[in-house]
């Protein structure tokens, strides 16, 4: 069974950073895409970042050159570097991996982990 568990959330103000990490467990981690997306009260859910295997890369419009998308497929890790968060990035993030889908299909993606709270506050 494939789980997903998110960490490194919390609170920061607007301008400032965060790392969230992603441990994933039960897959042939190397094979698969890895992805982040995110929903915020009230919005829709939004694709936020993913990375192939082949470490072709997709990222949001409103998150190019703010977020980075990073794995290491020794840990079975992925990580969301995010700077210059603004209140606009308050919301649930998500990790995501599948064995099928590309980077940019990430909200769709099979394997889910619980989410993990960012809040950025003004």
């Amino acid at each position: 069974q494939v789980q997903l568990v998110e960490s490194g959330g919390g609170s920061v103000q607007a301008g400032g950073s965060l790392r969230l990490s992603c441990l994933v467990s039960g897959a042939y981690f190397s094979g698969h895409c890895v992805g982040w997306f995110r929903q915020a009260p009230g919005k829709e859910r939004e694709g936020v970042a993913g990375l192939d295997s082949d470490g072709s890369i997709y990222y949001a419009d409103s998150v190019k050159g703010r977020f980075t998308i990073a794995r290491d497929n020794a840990k079975n890790m992925v990580y969301l570097q995010m700077n210059s968060l603004k209140v606009d990035d308050t919301a649930m993030y998500y990790c995501a991996a599948d064995g099928r889908r590309r980077a940019p299909e990430v909200l769709w993606f099979e394997y889910r982990g619980q989410g993990i709270l960012v809040t950025v506050s003004s």
